[in-house]
């Protein structure tokens, strides 16, 4: 996994989106339109932390290399070199795999 050249800022994550399932638990092919967006992926990129009121930095509760869940629709879509991430707030991330 090669790290992408983008820097979060404040309390965003990049994240690197698992492919979406191809095939059916049976075995049955879905086309593209029928494959439902992933909402797992790994953490390529964390920025420095929210900004607070007491001028410091709140520190991130995942760190790069962490597996999360993430809402759906929750971020903006980009594409760096040809691969496709997720840039989120760290509020929009759901849990971590563990």
């Amino acid at each position: 996994m090669a790290k992408p050249k983008i820097n979060p800022l404040d309390d965003r994550v990049v994240v690197e989106p698992m492919s979406a399932e191809e095939t059916t638990a049976g075995g049955i092919v879905l086309p593209d339109s029928a494959q439902e967006k992933p909402q797992r992926g790994t953490v390529v990129a964390v920025g420095p932390g929210k900004l607070l009121d007491s001028g410091e930095r709140g520190e991130l509760s995942v760190t790069v290399g962490d597996e999360v869940i993430f809402g759906k629709y929750g971020g903006s879509e980009i594409e760096v070199d040809g691969s496709e991430y997720k840039i989120l707030r760290e509020s929009d991330i759901l849990a971590k795999v563990v």
